[in-house]
């Protein structure tokens, strides 16, 4: 019988590929704790991500197949259980969070209503700002405005002409009375 002896080569491709699938076992280990630890679920998907495998890795390698098989099981089996205690715990506080979230609910479509009637008004003014002048429009109010200084023009002119009749009324009246009292000092110097 004959011994072969393997190339040297040969054999460090084995001790490489060896070492390789080796550091991929201890990462698949690693992830799975860690998910564990974090208490997320343990599945093929999320181990592959976490360890940076590919799933044909995990179902390829009977090792990595069996880690991850057992570590599936016993997530579910934890589930399960935990699941019948919180079960029973959710089913006694339902209606207590059911009344919360109505209360919540009316809560938040009050302030939708308050907030959509805000957006109406606040819309209602941008309208109002952004209206286009039309051609008429312009041409009806600038007519309107140059109407609007002569008619201040001649009711200045108008004061300012009753202002002088005023005053020249005021200088008459000033006169005559100083006449009318001459006149009196007259009548009464001849009457006696």
């Amino acid at each position: 019988m004959t011994t072969t002896v393997p190339d040297p080569r040969t054999a460090a491709a084995l001790a490489a590929r060896r070492r390789g699938t080796d550091t991929a076992l201890a990462r698949v280990h690693e992830s799975i704790a860690r998910l564990r630890r974090e208490k997320a679920q343990v599945s093929v998907a999320a181990v592959a991500r976490r360890a940076n495998v590919s799933r044909t890795f995990l179902y390829t390698n009977a090792e990595a197949r069996t880690i991850v098989a057992t570590a599936v099981a016993e997530a579910s089996d934890r589930r399960s259980g935990t699941l019948a205690n919180q079960g029973n715990e959710r089913e006694a506080t339902w209606r207590e969070r059911a009344l919360n979230a109505e209360d919540m609910l009316k809560a938040a479509q009050a302030e939708i209503l308050g907030q959509r009637t805000r957006i109406g008004e606040l819309h209602g003014h941008i309208r109002d700002v952004q209206a286009e002048w039309t051609e008429e429009a312009i041409q009806r109010i600038t007519t309107e405005n140059t109407t609007l200084k002569q008619r201040v023009r001649q009711l200045t002119a108008d004061n300012r002409t009753l202002d002088e009749r005023l005053k020249a009324a005021r200088s008459n009246l000033r006169f005559q009375d100083r006449r009318v009292a001459d006149l009196e000092a007259q009548i009464t110097q001849h009457g006696t």
